[in-house]
């Protein structure tokens, strides 16, 4: 069984998304995806949704087999127990490849590093330029669509 690991924060998830992780599975036979923790994020904007509903919602998607949270102080240990052939990256994931390279060597680990491209169908591939329009369309939750408020 080859397994494939992907990782990402999955914040709002869009057709990016689901590109990434279809493109990742095409590498093996056995999708895992690590989802990053709330306090983990530092690279952009803290993520909108709740790292439980983050794995949840990646845990549903077709293409994924097993979707897991990532470690609060070590990103290599769940690489470590799931034991990759394959870990993938997003075309805007800023890992150093080196590095990650160097780690995995360290730990007895030698996983094939994917950098996976863009997606270019649709408009809205950016969970921050999704949030972005929400704020432009709905200012302080004002003039929601009929039957729907800004409270929940």
């Amino acid at each position: 069984m080859r397994r494939v690991v992907a990782t990402g924060t999955f914040d709002i998830l869009h057709p990016g998304h689901l590109y990434y992780l279809e493109e990742s599975g095409k590498y093996g036979d056995e999708l895992y995806v690590i989802v990053a923790r709330d306090q983990n994020v530092r690279h952009k904007p803290r993520p909108v949704l709740p790292e439980e509903q983050r794995v949840k919602m990646v845990a549903a998607l077709k293409p994924v087999d097993h979707a897991v949270l990532g470690d609060l102080h070590d990103m290599f240990r769940p690489i470590e127990e799931i034991r990759p052939a394959v870990i993938t990256f997003g075309f805007n994931q800023h890992f150093n490849e080196e590095k990650i390279r160097s780690e995995l060597l360290k730990r007895g680990l030698s996983a094939e590093l994917v950098r996976i491209g863009s997606y270019r169908g649709d408009r809205y591939c950016s969970s921050s330029e999704i949030v972005r329009q929400v704020i432009e369309r709905y200012p302080c939750g004002k003039d929601f669509p009929p039957g729907e408020t800004s409270k929940e």
